[in-house]
């Protein structure tokens, strides 16, 4: 099985171009099963939102994860200027949004596009310390729409209500091997398991263990991996290695993750994963991360299920910003799971 550049970044574009924030999950999970049908593998969906596809292979089960949903917004209220203010849903902080274009979802079904502003946004008519002061979704962002709005009636003539959700653009590039993008964080890791589906058709290749791919929506509020299918014993999450001060993370290198901010991860199976890249000849750095970094294999322990867990994934800049990674760094991550899979 190789590595297939521009099937992967095609299947990146497709995945960002479509809205999930945490909880928005209908259009991603559908897309995902879709695919994973006309691949000829059956996928489920979880009640609270999620997709598990079933790869076959025979034994003690093993589920592989990356995570469909995104940070984003919500509408928390519609100010009397025709102004909206807004709350992060995930771990979306003001000072990464300021200035972004948005698109407001309604219960309808209808898009609404805006911006996120500063209250007091131009800077030639704004005194120095209001200007200065720091981005705060409380205190002085807010969203206002592409439309002629001069109070809360005329925001909610369009449809919008309080509990609408926010999804900011994307802003996908790809250039001289390096990807920037939001949500690199976790859509890129979902491209390389569809991937890898295709793959697996086209070689007519299937697991040594019984395995399955859980993409679930709920990973940046700290629950998507509270529920996995009977007869699990490891759980390995796929998600992005954080680029900081004191970390090995690179963005031209797959991370095997020893430890996060709750607890380590699984000295069996890390020690195996070491082994298994090594032995396919995959560029990779072992690394801690902390003080604010989870995956959704930390949460199946928490919720109580007995089994081995670890987590992979390509060096990442600016994780929950505008991130950038590089394309070898998705080629060997791909190329780690591959191992996990069939050695």
């Amino acid at each position: 099985m190789k590595f297939d550049e521009k099937f992967f970044i095609k299947t990146l574009k497709e995945l960002l171009d479509i809205d999930s924030v945490t909880g928005q999950y209908h259009e991603l999970q559908d897309y995902l099963v879709k695919e994973a049908n006309s691949l000829g593998f059956k996928a489920t969906t979880l009640k609270k939102g999620g997709v598990l596809i079933d790869l076959g292979g025979k034994g003690e089960g093993r589920v592989i994860s990356a995570h469909g949903d995104t940070i984003g917004l919500m509408v928390r209220h519609i100010n009397s200027d025709g102004t909206i203010k807004v709350c992060p849903v995930g771990g979306l902080h003001a000072h990464n949004s300021d200035s972004e274009n948005i698109r407001i979802h309604t219960r309808s079904g209808k898009v609404i596009t805006g911006a996120l502003q500063r209250k007091l946004s131009s800077v030639h008519v704004t005194p120095d310390k209001a200007w200065e002061a720091l981005p705060s979704f409380e205190e002085n962002i807010v969203a206002v729409v592409d439309s002629e709005v001069k109070n809360a009636e005329d925001v909610r003539k369009l449809g919008i209500e309080v509990g609408d959700y926010i999804a900011l653009d994307h802003r996908f590039k790809y250039e001289n091997g390096y990807i920037k993008s939001r949500f690199i964080d976790d859509k890129a890791q979902v491209a390389i398991l569809l991937e890898i589906l295709r793959d697996m058709k086209k070689e007519k290749k299937t697991p040594a263990k019984k395995t399955y791919f859980l993409i679930p929506f709920h990973e940046e509020i700290g629950f998507g991996g509270s529920w996995l299918p009977d007869n699990v014993a490891e759980f390995l999450a796929v998600d992005i290695a954080c680029i900081g001060p004191e970390q090995t993370s690179d963005e031209r290198k797959v991370s095997i993750f020893f430890k996060d901010t709750r607890a380590p991860y699984n000295f069996d199976m890390t020690r195996d994963l070491e082994k298994k890249a090594k032995k396919a000849k995959v560029d990779f750095v072992p690394d801690i991360f902390t003080p604010h970094y989870g995956t959704d294999a930390d949460t199946s322990l928490v919720a109580g299920y007995d089994i081995r867990h670890a987590a992979i994934g390509p060096g990442t800049r600016a994780t929950h910003g505008y991130e950038r990674t590089h394309i070898d760094a998705i080629r060997d991550t791909y190329s780690l799971v591959l191992a996990y899979m069939f050695d």
